[in-house]
């Protein structure tokens, strides 16, 4: 994408106060649309975006989630940036977003993923991504100072919505965090990547996928895959589900409540009719 025209989208989606991943998502996917056509968005039109989205859909069979950030990020750019009416409405309603429980990891296959992880700086992040119930965006945003010892709290700044909260920080977590802190001693990302930036997400996709192989587990895993696990993990430890929806900085009740389908205490209280007597 021309150099000018990005800086002029990431300025408006900084002045509508888009979080610093959606401008990383939005700015890609308009990258990949121009690299489609090899040329620049503002000499495409409402003709290219239709071939391109129909072109995820039926030829690169995108998931829902993919397609909905190219859409939006093409109409942002085109509405917001180029000033252009945007008429391409409707066409997401071909694409149904899936209704899929989320793959959950049991308490076992948890401890495997840890205990395989010898490298202390991802045994560290992987352990505060489990037991604080954090999203990778998060983890790679903390700073030193978002770890609370004394009142044993991880602090997370503006996450999904740009909203502060509050999560749990776990003693097993900041034993192996403090001894990672002593031998890399990082000065302000707590998981730094290169020099004054924080870890990437592809590396900590390496991290887990590595971590999964090592430990030999057959289910999908990924980073937010250990979200899940705590959040499941913790109702059926009997937490309430309002107090897990606050951990997790859930904005409905119903995105968390996802997780009793998932719950193996919630499937046991209910008896089969075939062993009813």
């Amino acid at each position: 994408m021309e150099k000018t025209l990005k800086g002029r989208m990431i300025e408006d989606m900084q002045l509508k106060g888009y979080a610093t991943l959606t401008q990383e998502r939005y700015v890609e996917r308009v990258t990949l649309f121009a690299r489609y056509f090899n040329k620049r968005p503002d000499k495409l039109g409402e003709k290219e975006v239709r071939e391109y989205l129909l072109h995820l859909m039926n030829d690169k069979h995108a998931s829902y989630g993919n397609l909905t950030v190219t859409y939006y990020a093409l109409k942002f750019i085109y509405e917001v940036t180029l000033k252009r009416p945007w008429e391409i409405n409707g066409i997401l309603y071909h694409a149904k977003k899936p209704k899929k429980l989320p793959v959950i990891l049991d308490k076992g296959e948890v401890q495997r993923l840890l205990s395989t992880t010898t490298n202390l700086k991802h045994k560290a992040m992987l352990m505060l991504a489990y037991s604080s119930g954090l999203r990778a965006s998060e983890i790679s945003h903390l700073k030193i100072g978002d770890i609370n010892t004394t009142r044993m709290t991880v602090m997370v700044r503006e996450g999904k919505g740009r909203k502060d909260r509050y999560t749990i920080l776990s003693k097993v977590a900041l034993d192996t965090l403090i001894k990672y802190l002593q031998l890399y001693r990082p000065t302000s990302w707590l998981f730094p990547g290169m020099p004054d930036r924080p870890i990437t997400r592809t590396t900590m996709d390496k991290v887990i996928k590595f971590a999964k192989e090592r430990a030999h587990i057959a289910k999908r895993v990924s980073m937010h895959s250990l979200r899940h696990a705590f959040a499941t993990h913790l109702l059926e430890a009997g937490t309430d589900l309002r107090r897990v929806q606050f951990l997790l900085g859930h904005k409905w009740l119903s995105t968390t409540a996802v997780y009793l389908h998932a719950s193996r205490l919630e499937l046991s209280k209910v008896v089969s009719p075939l062993d009813v007597k």
